[in-house]
């Protein structure tokens, strides 16, 4: 972008990136970027040549309630379940699915290997997992963005992601560097120098502001709205990640009570993985990536919740314990929050054929579907945006006969270009999406 002169009549590369000192921004989608024909093309036109469709998992290794979860009554007009009412102003971009399973998929925590492949698992130890779904993706489509996929966890680096050969991809932990890697040059004189502006209190965006004023000056009317939009989210981001920095080196305070896990940082775990999905909104947004997973393991941490006294993990044991319930219900409620709002920024963001909600497919999904007595049916299923027909609940099984999960795997393969006739145990795709 440096020394470029731009015009009214010009069109920018899907690639344009802004540079300055040490840093670089990708751009989200801009009409400029469009070329001229396409300004007239029909849906189908568009669909094949402009915006790219992409694939974001969000697993967690404990499950949800499923009372809380589940809609009573299936359909388009079901009554909110206690963790949907919070997202009843975008109920038209998600479906619930209920009832479902992976097939011959058992072992409990085990599973959690199980969360993508979808691969037959027991307790057995020749277990070999098979490719992931997100990975599958990313090996026949990923070459098309700078970054072929990424793979994240909230807490520790297990992850649902799996190689061709059934090697568990480890997963990146700190939104910090996924920051870095997406608008920090490489080397590290480059980063050296990054560091140290952002040790000034300069933003990434005050590195490369020649560049992004001279941009902005020759963009029309709502390609400047969309730049704006973008710039206020790096710096929001921004600020967050240095104030999250900032309270992890504050000493722990001098107490003499034993605490029943570590809090030092494990005990802001929703936070952070909020914080991780802003990232990751960052990254679709300018095309840096089209395929991502983001897991959150089942770690006993006393996540920092007025009302939660008790590990993450113990809750989810709770044998029906009222007060144990209640607990896990406050964590539970703040997760699908942060799916909700992780929807509600996508769908903020315009792109050509409509918003990055649009094209972007996000499940919500677990490998279990009651963590207190290790079941690995009727799991929770959120399946939010990606241009399907939403605003639904499908109670698509039954307790006697649940419903594979893997059709909606097909499903989305289908809806990325993919059109393999199966995929592990689909018996076929979920029309009542389509």
């Amino acid at each position: 972008m440096k020394n470029v002169t731009f015009t009214s009549r010009q069109k920018l590369s899907r690639r344009t990136a802004l540079r300055g000192l040490g840093a670089s921004a990708a751009l989200p989608w801009l009409d400029a970027m469009r070329p001229a024909f396409a300004k007239e093309a029909s849906a189908e036109s568009d669909a094949k040549g402009g915006d790219p469709t992409r694939f974001v998992s969000i697993s967690l290794a404990l499950g949800l309630i499923q009372e809380n979860l589940n809609p009573k009554d299936a359909g388009t007009d079901y009554t909110a379940s206690r963790y949907l009412e919070g997202l009843q102003d975008i109920r038209d971009e998600f479906s619930v699915l209920s009832q479902c399973h992976r097939p011959d998929v058992v072992g409990g925590h085990r599973a959690e290997a199980s969360i993508l492949s979808a691969a037959p698992i027991s307790g057995s130890a020749s277990f070999r997992n098979t490719i992931s779904l997100d990975q599958y993706m990313a090996k026949h489509l990923g070459h098309e963005t700078r970054i072929r996929s990424l793979v994240l966890n909230s807490g520790n680096t297990a992850s649902p992601s799996y190689t061709q050969n059934g090697t568990m991809i480890p997963a990146q932990t700190s939104p910090r560097a996924v920051f870095e890697k997406l608008f920090v040059e490489e080397g590290a004189a480059s980063r050296k120098a990054t560091a140290q502006r952002l040790s000034e209190g300069r933003s990434i965006m005050d590195i490369i502001s020649a560049d992004a004023k001279l941009l902005q000056k020759n963009l029309g009317s709502g390609d400047r709205e969309k730049l704006d939009q973008y710039f206020t989210s790096v710096r929001e981001l921004e600020q967050r990640l240095e104030g999250y920095e900032n309270w992890l080196n504050e000493p722990k305070p001098d107490i003499e009570a034993e605490f029943p896990t570590d809090i030092e940082d494990a005990n802001r775990v929703v936070e952070r993985h909020v914080m991780m999905l802003d990232v990751m909104a960052l990254a679709l947004q300018t095309d840096s990536t089209r395929f991502m997973t983001l897991h959150l393991d089942g770690g006993n941490r006393t996540i920092n919740i007025p009302g939660v006294t008790q590990g993450y993990h113990a809750l989810s044991h709770h044998g029906q314990d009222k007060k144990k319930l209640e607990e896990l219900a406050l964590i539970e409620t703040q997760l699908v929050g942060a799916y909700g709002r992780f929807l509600r920024k996508l769908k903020g963001m315009k792109e050509s054929s409509g918003s990055a909600l649009d094209n972007t497919m996000v499940l919500m999904s677990s490998n279990l579907g009651n963590a207190s007595s290790h079941r690995n049916t009727n799991v929770p299923v959120l399946f939010g945006g990606g241009g399907f027909r939403h605003g639904q609940h499908l109670a698509l099984g039954t307790a006697q006969k649940q419903y594979p999960l893997t059709n909606l795997f097909l499903s989305a393969l289908h809806r990325v270009g993919m059109m393999d006739d199966q995929f592990v145990s689909s018996t076929g795709t979920v029309t009542e999406l389509a």
